[in-house]
Parts: structure tokens; sequence; C-alpha cells
């Protein structure tokens, strides 16, 4: 395999894991995938497995795979050499997990999960561009909320954390480079930041 274990289950603990922020992120991975009513779901770095539960709560299955046996995936194994068919799945998934991999090798894992799905592919990944998030109602209009590219604002340098060797929008990493690299693998339908968690950056592609 070429990825190591990084994070210890005992980080997935409630309160030092699970931020109102993060659930609402955890609410998009459940309306991208079930939108797309997929019959059969791959899900790579599941954690504790709370998208898989709760996405079964809605009658969609999911499998999932994780190099760490102690997490109890379905499958253990590595996400650059995935143990499944051609056009395996449905939707192949993996929520903030690419970046724990360097560049090139996500880029090999993200052919993979491509290589395996016969439909789609949806992914989160970390954004470090600064934005402030504008929210505010008017009275029978409703809600404006939206995301402010902070001015003036540089992009930084990414140092390796111990977790994640890259980040979108730090330096040598910027959001058009990924949209090309991933273009030349799969077709990007659709990206955005989520606005209660401006981190998470997700991307809905279709398999080529």
């Amino acid at each position: 395999m070429n990825e190591t274990k990084q994070v210890d289950k005992d980080q997935y603990e409630f309160l030092r894991y699970m931020s109102k922020a993060r659930w609402n992120s955890l609410w998009h991975q459940l309306d991208e995938v079930i939108r797309l009513k997929p019959e059969r779901v791959l899900e790579i770095g599941p954690g504790l497995g709370v998208f898989k539960n709760t996405a079964g709560l809605y009658g969609v299955k999911v499998e999932t795979l994780d190099i760490d046996p102690e997490l109890k995936p379905d499958h253990v194994g590595s996400a650059t050499a995935l143990p499944f068919d051609d056009n395996s799945f449905d939707v192949v998934c993996a929520f903030q997990m690419l970046e724990h991999l360097p560049y090139e090798t996500a880029l090999q894992a993200f052919r993979e999960m491509t290589r395996v799905s016969r439909g789609h592919i949806v992914i989160s990944l970390p954004d470090a561009k600064p934005v402030w998030r504008y929210l505010f109602y008017l009275p029978k209009i409703g809600n404006f909320d939206w995301l402010l590219p902070r001015p003036f604002a540089r992009m930084k340098t990414h140092h390796f954390d111990g977790e994640h060797h890259w980040e979108i929008n730090k330096r040598g990493y910027p959001l058009e480079m990924l949209l090309r690299d991933l273009c030349e693998i799969s077709e990007v339908i659709h990206t955005y930041r989520v606005k209660e968690k401006p981190f998470h950056r997700f991307l809905v592609l279709a398999a080529k």
C-alpha cells in the first residue's frame, strides 16, 4: 500500500471532532449522494462510519474502504489500488480524505475512484482561500447568504502538519490546477464551498 495511517480512532471523538459546522458538511455529503439515486455506493476513508450509517437510514447502501482495520471498514485496502472491478459502484465518494495523500498520489487515488465508478464521484477537500460569510434576512423576501473573498488576502504556503499534504488554494495548489487535473480524468459537474464551513469544498464529477 502507498498510504499509511495518519488519524487515530480517538480523534473522531464527538466533542473533539463533530462540530455544528461539520454536521452541515455531512448534510451536503448526504444531499449530493442521495440526489444521484445510487444503488451501490463506495466511501473511501469513512472515519467512524457516520455517513454510511446515516445514508442507510434513507435506503442508500454504502460500502466503506480504509487502510485502518481499527475503523472496521467493509473493505481494508489502499485507495490507490482499489480491490474492485471497473464500474462496480454507482457513486464513489471520499470526504476530506484525498488531502491526506501527496498530491500526485491523490490524483492516482482519484483515477482509481473513477475507474470503479459507473456513474459519479463526490469528494470534498479543504479550501484554504480566506472568505467572509455574509448572511442577512429581508422580510417578505427571504435569506441572503453568500461568501466573499477577503480582499488583499495572500495565498499561503502549506506546511505538512502530519495529516494534510496539501490544500486547495495554498501556494502551488490553486483551484484552477486541481480542476484541470481532475478534468483530465473525469467531468466536473459542479463545485462549491459549504457556507457553514467554508474550509470544505465539494466537487461532484461524472466518470468518463
